[in-house]
């Protein structure tokens, strides 16, 4: 029997796209851990959002309500009216976590660098998915604090490192003013 291959390009498209998803679900240190079978629980929960070149994600100062995953493109995240780049995130990449825990005010905003597709993982999502799958649920939330304590521990050695540069600063600023 010949192969209707109209039909097969369709399901091997489909085959790859839930692949591809899997394989990127699987890859966020958030998600790391869990079971295929939570992972397509997970899939199922996420909004696919498409973005244009320099088209804003979100906005700094604007509430958070979640965090996303680049698919597709690229997005840069910016800090001020200057919009200073702070970092180039493509595929595979995710920010905005922390608004899964708080709903604070974003510290930069997320610009679409050029045509970009993403899965927005909402906090809504996250708590609906502590009282239906509570232990999928947990192991996110112990995942996302995880990388939170390491975060804030990498900020803590950089803010020591920085304060010692001061301290030698001041001190050889000290010696050079006092020897003259």
């Amino acid at each position: 029997m010949e192969e209707d291959t109209y039909w097969s390009n369709i399901f091997k498209k489909e085959e790859k796209e839930e692949k591809s998803i899997y394989t990127v679900l699987s890859k966020i240190p958030i998600f790391r851990g869990l079971t295929r079978r939570e992972l397509k629980a997970i899939e199922r929960i996420l909004h696919r959002r498409t973005y244009k070149t320099d088209e804003a994600i979100f906005y700094e100062e604007e509430p958070g309500v979640g965090m996303y995953i680049i698919t597709s493109g690229k997005v840069y995240i910016t800090l001020g009216k200057e919009k200073k780049v702070l970092a180039v995130l493509a595929n595979g990449d995710f920010f905005g976590e922390m608004a899964l825990l708080l709903e604070s005010p974003r510290t930069a905003s997320a610009i679409a660098h050029e045509s970009t597709e993403l899965l927005g993982f909402f906090q809504p999502d996250l708590f609906n998915l502590l009282q239906t799958k509570p232990k999928t649920g947990n192991k996110i939330l112990q995942h996302l604090a995880q990388m939170i304590a390491e975060r804030l521990r990498q900020s803590s050695i950089e803010n020591q490192y920085l304060k010692n540069k001061l301290n030698e600063l001041e001190s050889d600023s000290k010696k050079s003013s006092g020897a003259r």
